[in-house]
């Protein structure tokens, strides 16, 4: 290990404590066992946290929510409103709509034909859903093949590649941001199901927005073992001529839909 990298381990050490729990606001953190280049024990350091640490909104309030949607329409994703009642019709179209565009156009409108398996793994028309979703969600979708994905029984890449879509919930979203987080609870499934995908459809309670990180990060700090996925719109990178291509390296269509 090179003499800079230990001295950058050694300073986070210092700064989270021995136990690798922080100090708390305004402490200053302990640091046994923290040694620096020399092998010595690091110095306490004193971390600021002086961030603001929520808005001045509350979570799903008016305020918050337009500002989300604001952001997630200048990202290119979709957002539709509805309530409790209306979302399994909602969410019926969405897939249906998605389904019938595929069949007229054909996989090869957002795959190289060369890099397409000479047998498709799935046959159009299909959708897949974490095993946790709502299951009045599934049954709304009538006339649409679910494929239901869980880590016991996970769809290969090949079969997530030939799905039409994917349906899940949200742990939480930013509106500062427009960001959405998975953090893979059983209405969220495994992150592959969420990126291989060509569309995404997305499903998060009004009462899940916050309207900064810090408020995020400590809903989601609750269960830090959990595996994150931020999204903040449809994928899309400008890497090349600094043209915008959807779709590159997660789904190309990203529906968020506000349930209140």
């Amino acid at each position: 290990m090179s003499d800079t990298k230990a001295e950058i381990l050694s300073r986070i050490r210092g700064a989270l404590g021995s136990d690798g729990s922080s100090a708390g606001a305004t402490g200053v953190a302990g640091t046994a066992g923290a040694t620096g280049t020399a092998g010595t024990t690091a110095a306490p350091v004193a971390v600021p946290r002086e961030y603001r640490s929520a808005g001045e909104h509350a979570p799903g309030s008016d305020a918050v929510l337009e500002l989300l949607i604001d952001r997630l329409v200048d990202y290119k994703a979709e957002v539709h409103r509805t309530t409790p009642e209306d979302l399994p019709d909602l969410l019926a179209g969405l897939v249906t709509q998605r389904s019938a565009e595929r069949q007229e156009v054909g996989s090869s409108d957002y795959r190289s034909p060369d890099v397409l398996p000479t047998t498709p793994a799935t046959p159009r028309g299909a959708v897949v859903v974490p095993h946790g979703i709502d299951q009045g969600w599934v049954s709304a979708m009538g006339g649409v093949d679910v494929r239901v994905d869980s880590r016991d029984a996970p769809l290969s890449a090949a079969e997530l590649d030939g799905m039409d879509a994917v349906v899940t919930a949200a742990r939480v979203a930013v509106a500062e941001t427009g960001t959405i987080v998975l953090d893979g609870e059983p209405d969220q499934g495994r992150r592959a199901i969420s990126l291989v995908p060509d569309v995404h459809v997305c499903v998060v309670r009004t009462d899940q927005v916050v309207q900064t990180v810090p408020e995020a990060v400590r809903l989601l700090g609750t269960d830090p073992g959990r595996p994150l996925t931020w999204i903040s719109g449809p994928s899309a990178t400008s890497d090349i001529e600094l043209e915008r291509v959807e779709g590159v390296h997660g789904p190309r269509t990203l529906h968020v839909v506000l349930v209140s």
